[in-house]
């Protein structure tokens, strides 16, 4: 599952005195994309990291990310995706790593990614355009001309699956990148809890209404910055009532049926489909 690996260490600012080079693990993006070594997919060398020519005295650049394995780790966004020919490095979306690097690298790299994003589009007060600079001790870009703080940003979003006996609820989203059948989710509005959101997105994207919430569990979705807060439901009743924009199909699945295949281990959703899905008849 797509989580931080239990013995990280996170850190808001620089430790003191610097880590040194050598003992510093590089988070590079750009635009959402991790450049690691072709050879081996891990992170660029300390070496290669300064072949690159990027600034990373920069604190509007470079943010710390926290302590992993007796390192310290840091992300760094770039504007220029441009690698010179012989550097055995290329850029990969996190989606394109999935199964294909450790668990506990892959929850590492989607926390150093929202920071990076987090920072290159706050470079600017979107108040006054005053160029922003972060505040110490905190987790914060401050603007010094009209005050206003930016906090990284975090979009909750519900999923649920409906349960009716020994059925559940699948759907295929139109917009979705795998698409795969998968529970229901989608983002809160303004003003909204998460119970409120689960109804309203249940019944506009198919139609139905639902009781007896119960919560699952929570991950952090780095697509591009997204806490997924995920819940199962009893039927209350309705007839399925697809939404044309959002929902490509969604139907039932019991004991019986063909079920589809499953969405990355590396997902909640996934979780969720494998503890409640139920047994063969």
């Amino acid at each position: 599952m797509l989580q931080t690996p239990d013995a990280f260490l996170p850190l808001i600012d620089v430790p003191t005195p610097a880590p040194a080079a050598a003992d510093t693990l590089t988070f590079i993006f750009h635009r959402g994309r991790l450049l690691l070594r072709t050879a081996d997919l891990a992170l660029p060398a300390p070496e290669q990291v300064a072949a690159l020519g990027i600034d990373v005295s920069d604190p509007g650049r470079v943010q710390p990310v926290g302590l992993w394995q007796g390192r310290y780790c840091q992300t760094v966004w770039s504007d220029d995706e441009a690698l010179p020919a012989d550097a055995g490095l290329a850029y990969h979306s996190l989606r394109a790593l999935f199964n294909a690097v450790d668990d506990g690298f892959l929850g590492l790299a989607s926390r150093a990614v929202q920071l990076a994003e987090w920072a290159r589009t706050h470079r600017y007060c979107g108040v006054c355009a005053t160029p922003m600079r972060r505040a110490q001790g905190e987790r914060c870009f401050k603007c010094e001309a009209c005050g206003m703080l930016a906090y990284p940003r975090i979009s909750p979003a519900m999923m649920v699956l409906i349960r009716k006996g020994d059925q559940v609820l699948l759907a295929m989203h139109k917009h979705s990148p795998s698409q795969r059948f998968s529970p229901l989710a989608g983002f809160l509005e303004a003003g909204e809890s998460i119970e409120e959101a689960v109804h309203r997105e249940v019944m506009e994207e198919v139609g139905l209404r639902v009781h007896n919430l119960q919560y699952f569990m929570s991950q952090s979705w780095p697509f591009p910055h997204s806490l997924m807060i995920a819940f199962t439901a009893v039927y209350l009743d309705g007839e399925i009532r697809l939404d044309e924009n959002e929902i490509a199909e969604a139907r039932w699945f019991g004991p019986s049926d063909d079920w589809p295949e499953a969405s990355s281990s590396v997902s909640i959703s996934a979780l969720l489909v494998r503890a409640h899905r139920p047994p063969l008849a």
